[in-house]
């Protein structure tokens, strides 16, 4: 069974105005226990208004979603109680930031859960581990941290309550590239332990090429493209139509294929295009 499913969801903003716009527009997919997926598209395709509809922040104009097998507007008291299970991390998530220390931060989520003080307070010391931070940081002012550590803190605070499906929203933007590659890895190994879902958001090519299983290509409020990620790379020109850029190395061994030379559409990293070309070069004459 699927752990997210999309039936024909539609969503449109201000509905029956003249203010009227359709941003996710009959939209079906499924997502499976343990995958990561990625979401790609330009802006204003629908990325943003489709994730929020899978956590609840929105509801359908049309069309369903199903959590475990369930409608989860089936009982609209209870959505709250699927955002738990659904974490939302949105982009900029420091912006969500607002108690007193890091500690009450991070607390927040577990506490309205109803838990124990002993469970909250180890889901917060997992959460903060997970993230690459040291406990000491617990009883800072989260408004005195780098901008890195807030970002972490603010994931820590979703981690915590331990979500079966993990939502980020461009959780690199704005990140130096040392600070991106460190936050991607935390995610990664945080994936790799759990086993969990998580569905990551970004304008970031290479982050989607390299590290999801499946990604799906929203274009104008539609779902245009899901497949294994491999192979939505390797349509560089319908991608490229739609506003989308393939990350500079396949995009590089496109034009090799271009020029007649028998490399795999599916290179989405230096390490395979390094293989690739090693493979290429065996047995030439290196004379010439």
């Amino acid at each position: 069974m699927s752990i997210i499913k999309a039936e024909n969801i539609s969503f449109t903003y201000s509905q029956g105005t003249s203010l009227e716009k359709t941003a996710v527009d009959n939209v079906s997919f499924s997502i499976e226990k343990g995958e990561l997926v990625g979401v790609i598209g330009h802006t204003g395709s629908g990325k943003s208004t489709l994730v929020q509809l899978l956590n609840g922040l929105l509801k359908p104009t049309s069309g369903k979603i199903f959590f475990n097998g369930n409608d989860i507007w089936a009982e609209p008291k209870k959505i709250r109680s699927l955002r738990f299970n659904v974490g939302m991390v949105f982009q900029y998530p420091e912006y969500q930031l607002f108690e007193e220390t890091v500690y009450k931060d991070v607390a927040f989520g577990p506490a309205n859960m109803g838990l124990s003080q002993d469970e909250i307070e180890q889901k917060v010391l997992n959460a903060i581990r997970f993230v690459g931070l040291k406990e000491n940081i617990l009883s800072k002012s989260p408004f005195d941290l780098s901008g890195g550590e807030k970002r972490r803190v603010a994931i820590a605070g979703v981690i915590a309550m331990d979500p079966q499906v993990l939502i980020l929203d461009e959780p690199t933007a704005g990140l130096d590239p040392h600070g991106r590659d460190v936050l991607l890895s935390q995610i990664l190994d945080y994936h790799k332990t759990k086993n969990n879902s998580v569905i990551l958001v970004s304008h970031n090519m290479e982050d989607i090429a390299q590290n999801a299983n499946r990604t799906m290509v929203l274009s104008d409020s539609k779902l245009v493209m899901l497949d294994d990620t491999a192979k939505i790379f390797s349509r560089v020109n319908e991608l490229e139509q739609i506003g989308l850029q393939v990350p500079q190395i396949t995009k590089i061994m496109s034009l090799l294929r271009e020029q007649g030379f028998p490399v795999s559409k599916s290179v989405l990293t230096v390490q395979q295009a390094l293989k690739e070309i090693v493979n290429l070069t065996k047995g030439a004459d290196p004379f010439l």
